[in-house]
């Protein structure tokens, strides 16, 4: 004699085997989050240091950025271009505390970038003077120069992202390198 069971609702089983797949799917998050802290938190924490210019800004807007990662962790289409939508959500996060900050002001650019010399060798760049004059510089030209520089990005994604013209973007490059070539020369030559 077979032992009779009772009989399953179909409706139970699908929400059953529905939150299951729920639940594998929160793991399967949980765990990706786990893997892009562990393989991308020091190009984060060095991208937002290089925005911010501190570290303790650096580290909160690490927490920030990989809560936001979390949260948004269904966005991620691409495992493989995850550290690049890292470094953009990193700048956006940074861009929105700077916002709250300090209003933007573009009056003080006056220099004369025809005397500043093109090249500067890498063997003469010292980090803690780099991140000095990225400090001074304002955001607008900061966040360019990082934008191609640190994450590699064309001018056409920089348009896109910060949705602003390209040729401001060009433009905007231009004079931050300057300013940058500007004040390095300067910190060296006060030593």
């Amino acid at each position: 004699m077979v032992p009779k069971t009772p009989p399953v609702e179909t409706t139970n089983l699908a929400a059953t085997l529905s939150s299951r797949v729920q639940q594998d799917a929160v793991a399967d998050g949980e765990n990706l989050i786990d893997r892009l802290i562990y393989q991308y938190h020091a190009d984060v924490y060095r991208y937002g240091f290089r925005l911010s210019g501190n570290a303790a800004d650096a580290d909160d807007l690490s927490q920030q950025v990989f809560l936001a990662a979390h949260q948004r962790i269904d966005q991620l289409r691409e495992v493989e271009r995850a550290r690049g939508w890292l470094l953009a959500i990193t700048r956006n996060q940074f861009l929105k505390m700077y916002r709250r900050r300090r209003p933007v002001d573009s009056s003080s650019l006056e220099m004369d970038v025809n005397q500043v010399p093109e090249v500067i060798r890498k063997e003469e760049l010292d980090k803690e003077q780099l991140q000095a004059a990225l400090d001074e510089m304002q955001e607008p030209f900061r966040t360019v120069l990082l934008m191609f520089y640190f994450e590699d990005l064309s001018y056409q994604e920089i348009a896109e992202s910060l949705q602003i013209a390209i040729g401001t973007v060009m433009s905007r490059l231009s004079r931050a390198k300057g300013q940058l070539r500007y004040k390095l020369l300067c910190s060296e030559s006060k030593e």
